[in-house]
C-alpha cells in the first residue's frame, strides 16, 4: 500500500519515493529551550510522532532528527534583538547552559507524558558550531556572502530560486520596502554569523574565520541535517510558520552550498489557534501541560483532541473543546476496558485503518474506524486490533492501572464530591489542585470519579 503525503514544495499529495528503498530520514526543527514548551508548541510534536511511527508501521527503518536551539534564535526573524537563550539566562539568573539544559529536560518529559518517541538523535546548536562555520566557508568560496558590520550574511539575489518554498513574490518584496535594512543589500537576506557587539560579554560565543560571534539561527539546521541525513533527505517537518523564513533560507544557504536538491518533501502542520489566533506567550491564552492537568485533564486527552483534527487544519483550542475531547476519550477506554483477547485481530480494520494513515496521515479517520470497530457487535479480534492501532494513537487504550490510593487522598476526592454535590465548585476546583500536586489525577465520568496516579 503507498503512502501518500502532502508536500509544502508541490503543494500537492505525492506518493512517498525514498532515497534509499526501505529507509527514511526526517529532520525536524525542535525547540528553542528559553522558556517551557506550551501546548501550542506540543501540538506540532505530535504529528511528527505520528509521521514516525506511520513509516515504521509501514516498515520503513527511520532515521529521525531533531534539533535542540540553544543558541542563535534572536527575539526578531529579521536579525535583531537579543538571543532568546541569553535573555533567559539573564532574567533566570543562570548561565545559559543551565537554563538549555533545564527546559530541554522538561520539553523531553512533555513527550514522555505525550507517549511521543524520542528520536533518534537531539542534535544541540552549540554543539555543531565547527559544522556551521564549515558550511559559510562553503557559501563564502562560492560568492554567496558579504560582510556588513555586525555580521556575515547571505545574499539572497544570488540564488536563483529563492522563496520557492513560500512561493514568495522577492520582486514585490524588494519593490514593498518600508523597513530600515541597515547595511542589508536585499530584505530577504539573513545572518549566517553574527558578530558579538562586546566580546565576552555574551555567554555564548565562538572564535570564527569572521570575528568572534555566534551562528545564525537557520544555518543551524542547514549543517546539523546535513551532517546526520546527507547533503540531499528525505523529509523535513516543522510548523506553517517555518515556511516564509525559516525553511526558505535553509533551503538557500544548504542548495547554495552543495548545488543539490535539499529536501525532497516537506511537511508542515498548521497552528493550534487560541480565539482564532496562533497560540503564543504574547497574546496570552496559552497553557503547558503541568497546567492542564492542575485543572483536571491527562495529557493524553491532549494528545486525543490533536488526533481529531488533520495536521494541515488549524484547530481553534479551548478548555471546552477539551473536555469534549476529555469526555470522548473516557468513553472509549471504558469500552474497551470490558474487551477480552480473543487472539486474533481484524485484517478488515486494519486495512482501512492504514489506508486512512497513508493517506497524508488522515487521523481523524482513523479515530473513526476505531470507534465503529469498538462499536461492530459482530467484529472478532478487537482487542488486538486495538493494540495494533494504538502502536500510531499513543492512547495507552489497553493500559490497566491499579492505583493504591492512599487514605489521605481518598479523603479530599470525597471532600470533593461533597463541594461538587454542593455546587461548591471554587472549592471543588481547589481540592483538586491538592489531589494533583500529591501526585494524582482523577476524572469525573458518568460511572464516577476515576483516581490515578500522574
Amino acid at each position: 500500500m503507498s503512502l501518500k503525503l502532502y508536500n509544502t514544495l508541490t503543494r500537492k499529495k505525492e506518493i512517498f519515493k525514498p532515497i534509499k528503498k526501505g529507509h527514511v530520514g526526517i529532520y525536524g526543527c525542535g525547540p528553542t529551550v528559553y522558556w517551557h514548551q506550551h501546548i501550542g508548541n506540543l501540538f506540532r510534536y505530535i504529528f511528527e510522532d505520528l509521521l514516525v511511527k506511520t513509516f515504521e508501521y509501514n516498515n520503513y527503518k527511520v532515521k529521525h532528527v531533531l534539533n535542540v536551539t540553544d543558541v542563535g534564535h534572536l527575539t526578531s526573524d529579521a536579525d535583531t534583538g537579543e538571543d532568546k537563550i541569553e535573555k533567559a539566562a539573564k532574567r533566570e539568573g543562570k548561565s545559559a547552559q543551565e537554563i538549555a539544559n533545564y527546559y530541554l529536560k522538561l520539553f523531553i518529559n512533555d513527550f514522555k507524558k505525550l507517549n511521543i518517541k524520542e528520536p533518534d538523535i537531539w542534535c544541540r546548536a552549540t554543539k555543531h558550531i565547527e559544522e556551521q562555520i564549515s558550511l559559510i566557508k562553503k557559501l563564502e568560496k562560492k560568492g554567496y556572502t558579504y560582510r556588513t558590520s555586525d555580521g556575515i550574511y547571505f545574499d539572497t539575489s544570488k540564488f536563483k530560486d529563492y522563496g520557492k518554498l513560500a512561493k514568495l513574490n522577492i520582486k514585490g518584496l524588494q519593490a514593498g520596502k518600508r523597513i530600515n535594512i541597515k547595511e542589508k543589500k536585499n530584505k530577504t537576506d539573513f545572518a549566517l554569523w553574527k558578530f558579538s557587539e562586546e566580546p565576552g560579554v555574551r555567554q555564548q560565543e565562538w572564535k570564527s574565520p569572521w570575528g568572534v560571534g555566534f551562528p545564525g539561527w537557520h544555518i543551524e539546521c542547514s549543517a546539523m541535517s546535513i551532517k546526520y541525513l546527507g547533503e540531499t533527505f528525505d523529509i523535513h517537518t516543522g510548523g506553517e510558520d517555518h515556511i516564509p523564513i525559516h525553511h526558505t533560507n535553509e533551503i538557500a544557504q544548504s542548495e547554495a552550498a552543495t548545488g543539490k536538491k535539499f529536501v525532497n518533501y516537506w511537511m508542515h502542520s498548521r497552528w493550534l489557534l487560541f480565539k482564532g489566533e496562533k497560540m503564543s506567550k504574547s497574546k496570552g491564552g496559552i497553557f503547558t501541560l503541568s497546567e492542564l492537568e492542575e485543572k483536571g485533564f491527562e495529557s493524553l486527552s491532549y494528545r486525543y483532541m490533536a488526533l481529531t483534527t488533520h495536521y494541515r487544519k488549524q484547530l481553534n483550542f479551548s478548555l471546552e473543546l477539551l473536555e469534549a475531547s476529555k469526555i470522548a476519550f473516557q468513553r472509549l477506554k471504558n469500552i474497551i476496558s470490558e474487551l477480552k483477547d480473543d487472539k486474533k485481530t481484524n485484517k478488515k480494520y486494519l486495512e482501512e485503518f492504514r489506508e486512512a494513515l497513508n493517506d497524508d496521515l488522515n487521523t481523524p479517520k482513523a479515530l473513526q474506524i476505531l470507534w465503529k470497530l469498538v462499536r461492530d457487535e459482530n467484529a472478532k479480534g478487537k482487542f488486538r486490533t486495538i493494540k495494533e492501532m494504538d502502536k500510531i494513537f499513543g492512547l495507552d487504550l489497553l493500559k490497566k492501572e491499579k492505583v493504591k490510593i492512599s487514605s489521605e487522598i481518598k479523603k479530599l476526592v470525597d471532600e470533593r464530591e461533597k463541594a461538587r454535590s454542593k455546587k461548591e465548585w471554587e472549592k471543588a476546583d481547589e481540592l483538586r489542585r491538592k489531589i494533583n500536586k500529591l501526585g494524582y489525577f482523577i476524572e469525573d465520568t458518568n460511572k464516577g470519579v476515576i483516581t490515578r496516579k500522574n
